[in-house]
């Protein structure tokens, strides 16, 4: 199967050899244009560490926090069937195609990079669904009955983020595998939901937890 000419491109700029490959995720039906296991096994050239650095291609990978909430969907189909549902940082777009797998009724997938919303589009067409797409969470009007937040909170100054999801919709599913706690009045956690990263990035344990929050609006 080709991956995606631009998104491939985009790649072999940061990492010359690099190869997007189409992946099945584990104990899931999803599959995910991923960047292949062998680059990440080699040692960068300090030029590829200074261009990844700069550029970090987050929507080559699916990220702890994402694969742990498309298999909680996936089980729990009740959080997304016949809602509409936004997908923010959704990087791959991996817990929106799995939002749309399990019935919700719509799904747009936001992201600030313009090769996330790329890699949405191609992972969408990849398992057989359609996505809406946005880059400006803020230009959304407030019609969303779920935001999904995975892997968004690994800078701690993304916090103040908690109380702007439910600005846009009436709940929030929130997963995490860095913040463990967020000490925020409006969120519950609701259990730890356990994942690794693909391709597999050899990260402590501690980040294979994921801590899943829910908050709903009054």
């Amino acid at each position: 199967m080709t991956p995606p000419l631009d998104l491939q491109r985009a790649l072999s700029e940061l990492l010359g050899d690099a190869q997007l490959l189409a992946c099945e995720l584990p104990e899931t039906e999803l599959k995910l244009w991923l960047i292949d296991t062998d680059n990440m096994d080699r040692a960068f050239t300090p030029e590829e560490t200074r261009r990844i650095l700069h550029e970090p291609p987050y929507w080559s990978f699916c990220w702890a926090s994402g694969l742990a909430l498309a298999r909680y969907l996936a089980e729990r189909p009740q959080w997304v069937q016949g809602k509409r549902v936004l997908d923010f940082g959704a990087g791959s777009g991996v817990a929106g195609i799995a939002a749309l797998k399990a019935g919700a009724l719509e799904v747009v997938a936001c992201d600030l990079d313009p090769l996330a919303i790329a890699a949405c589009r191609a992972n969408a067409a990849l398992n057989g669904v359609e996505l809406g797409y946005s880059t400006d969470f803020f230009a959304e009007d407030d019609r969303f009955d779920l935001i999904l937040v995975a892997d968004v909170l690994y800078d701690r100054a993304n916090l103040p983020l908690l109380d702007q999801f439910l600005s846009r919709g009436r709940q929030a599913l929130v997963a995490d595998s860095r913040v463990k706690d967020f000490q925020h009045p409006l969120y519950r956690r609701l259990e730890m939901l356990h994942a690794l990263t693909l391709p597999d990035l050899a990260e402590p344990w501690e980040f294979r937890e994921v801590s899943l929050y829910h908050a709903q609006r009054d």
